[in-house]
């Protein structure tokens, strides 16, 4: 006979017929998003224009001096430049406003009836998401990055590529959770659109989308760096740049992946939370 420990163990065939599932939740949404492909390749070119101004603007800044808080003229390029590959791994636009609005209409209970964890379902859908964009952009990113390739002065060493690889996998995980943890607000909110608008513009600044945080007197660089808002953007772009290295990288990948899981975490429980007082209604 099965002891009692062996028997609350799932079998192992269970938990591939799990991961299973959540492959073809990836595979139906991979194949939904590349319909629009034209529709993303169109966008990301025009996503691209306003760079042409930014470093317009950053030349003037630096007609007059040839470093500023520690960034070149070139190094701001870059920074900037690596940004935009920050964001699309860390950004997930109408994640929050989606879940919030499942919730709302009633919609949530189709994932509660059917053998689906919905957390689960919306990182298989969000993974999907992004794997069609990055390999629909990749042309123009790679053409924009050769066109500005003299921005960048050296390259990293492998180590520091696969520091920097981690560190937008974690950013990942970090900006979908935080998103999720938003519209699970919904539970108690009717309406959470203009929290979310507050709250999103505020992270475009905090977390160094706009400049690097350097480039804030103190404290307010180090409480902004303190925060997990930089790993969205400023820690992966600081990374690349070789501005953060040895026993402060490792450092910062392991405060990265404890806010990752801590946001996963905070999900989780306000999801079962919100789930006592969720009535269904509608839908």
């Amino acid at each position: 006979m099965k002891s009692a420990e062996a028997a609350a163990l799932p079998e192992p065939g269970y938990l591939v017929s799990g991961m299973r599932k959540y492959y073809r939740i990836f595979r139906a949404s991979l194949i939904e998003r590349m319909v629009y492909r034209a529709d993303f390749f169109i966008n990301t070119i025009l996503r691209f224009l306003p760079m042409l101004t930014t470093i317009l603007l950053w030349s003037a800044v630096y007609a007059e001096a040839e470093e500023i808080r520690g960034f070149s003229f070139h190094q701001m390029i870059a920074y900037l430049l690596l940004v935009h590959i920050s964001r699309m791994f860390s950004s997930m636009p109408g994640l929050a406003n989606g879940i919030a609005h499942d919730i709302r209409d009633g919609s949530l209970k189709k994932y509660l009836v059917q053998p689906l964890d919905f957390l689960g379902y919306l990182v298989s859908y969000r993974v999907a998401h992004k794997t069609a964009y990055i390999a629909m952009s990749f042309l123009p990113y790679a053409g924009l990055f050769l066109a500005c390739n003299r921005f960048f002065d050296t390259f990293p060493d492998a180590p520091t590529l696969a520091a920097y690889v981690v560190s937008l996998v974690l950013a990942f995980f970090i900006g979908f959770f935080f998103e999720a943890m938003l519209g699970m607000l919904g539970f108690w909110f009717l309406e959470v659109s203009s929290l979310l608008w507050v709250v999103n513009t505020l992270s475009f600044f905090i977390s160094g989308q706009i400049l690097p945080l350097d480039f804030l007197d103190e404290p307010w660089a180090s409480i902004l760096k303190a925060m997990p808002f930089q790993y969205m953007a400023y820690f992966p772009a600081t990374v690349f740049l070789g501005k953060v290295q040895g026993a402060a990288l490792i450092q910062g990948l392991l405060i990265e992946a404890f806010w990752a899981f801590a946001f996963f975490f905070m999900a989780r429980f306000l999801y079962r939370l919100g789930l006592r007082r969720y009535s269904a209604y509608g839908g």
